[in-house]
């Protein structure tokens, strides 16, 4: 059986895995209230109301270059900072992305990719491994972004690795332009994403792990 992406009557992108890999997730708390969709099998769309600009920016990156739908609408307590908001987004694309994943059979499992922009380079190397770990080896050259903390950015993807239950290790190989950095660190994990959770025709209906189960 073919594990290539088709549409159904409705539109809605599915594979061979039995349905389609899409999910919603609301997470109301009283410092945020963020509602999240996601299609794993989508072609790159993303949908960003967050209140913090290149939180959104660096998003879209994640949707374009892992060729996954995701929309997120949040409403934070930005009046104190962005902290609440870039964790709990974090948090909250986690949860839809486990939902979203399923379990797991087929899948290759393990993402990895390199990505330049001009003098900055990124390596992203993931594992949908059922446990979550983050390894982050980045050194900002700037405190901020325009008005982002860049410290946030370790906040986000932890509250991603908590929830998505995956191993993720990040490093920035190089570069001088932290705009440029932390881009290359988004759209490499946006294309390890990708492979990661991509059909594998040799591992049609075999659970990629040899204790059975992830």
């Amino acid at each position: 059986m073919s594990k290539t992406p088709m549409n159904d009557s409705n539109g809605v992108s599915t594979t061979s895995f039995g349905e389609a890999r899409i999910a919603e997730v609301t997470r109301n708390t009283n410092e945020t209230q963020i509602n999240c969709s996601i299609n794993l099998d989508g072609t790159g769309k993303g949908d960003f109301d967050t209140g913090v600009p290149f939180l959104e920016h660096m998003l879209d990156q994640v949707a374009r270059h892992g060729m996954i739908d995701i929309r997120i609408h949040a409403k934070g307590d930005l009046h104190i900072d962005a902290h609440h908001t870039v964790e709990d987004v974090g948090i909250t694309l986690g949860q839809a992305f486990t939902k979203a994943l399923g379990d797991k059979t087929g899948i290759r499992r393990y993402g990895h990719a390199y990505v330049p922009l001009d003098e900055a380079l990124s390596r992203v190397v993931l594992d949908c491994s059922g446990r979550p770990g983050l390894e982050m080896d980045v050194e900002f050259t700037r405190a901020s972004i325009g008005q982002f903390d860049v410290d946030l950015f370790y906040e986000f993807f932890q509250g991603f690795v908590n929830h998505a239950l995956v191993s993720l290790h990040i490093d920035n190989l190089k570069g001088r332009n932290a705009h440029h950095q932390a881009e290359t660190i988004f759209k490499a994990f946006g294309r390890a994403l990708r492979m990661a959770i991509e059909p594998d025709l040799r591992m049609a209906g075999i659970m990629p792990s040899t204790k059975g189960c992830l």
